[in-house]
């Protein structure tokens, strides 16, 4: 689901990046430069530490798609795509420690399960 949802998203920015519309707060990181997509990645990160630090999970899962968002424009910015990033992952995983790297989808269902 969320790699559904984080397709759709960059594929806006995309679009922005391709049709910039005047009002669009991507069009306006887009024009900023990287030097300020980078500082905005820097804020964001540092607001999911405070929020991770005891602002709630609520507030904890705002800031990471805040987080994620902006990352994504960084990506769009440089030329690169999600799939840049997955391929990488996958890479990762076929090293000598991924045998003791469980799946994502367990880790996410052992989360979910604890929480309830």
């Amino acid at each position: 689901m969320i790699g559904k949802v984080m397709n759709e998203l960059f594929a806006t920015i995309l679009d922005r990046q391709a049709n910039p519309r005047p009002e669009s707060y991507t069009v306006h990181l887009l024009n900023a430069g990287e030097d300020e997509i980078l500082k905005k990645i820097g804020e964001e990160a540092m607001e999911v530490i405070l929020a991770a630090k005891g602002q709630g999970n609520e507030r904890l899962t705002s800031e990471v798609a805040d987080l994620l968002y902006h990352v994504l424009v960084l990506l769009a910015a440089r030329g690169l795509t999600p799939a840049d990033v997955e391929e990488e992952l996958v890479r990762r995983r076929r090293g000598p420690t991924s045998a003791h790297v469980p799946p994502l989808t367990a880790a996410i269902t052992v989360t979910k399960k604890e929480e309830a």
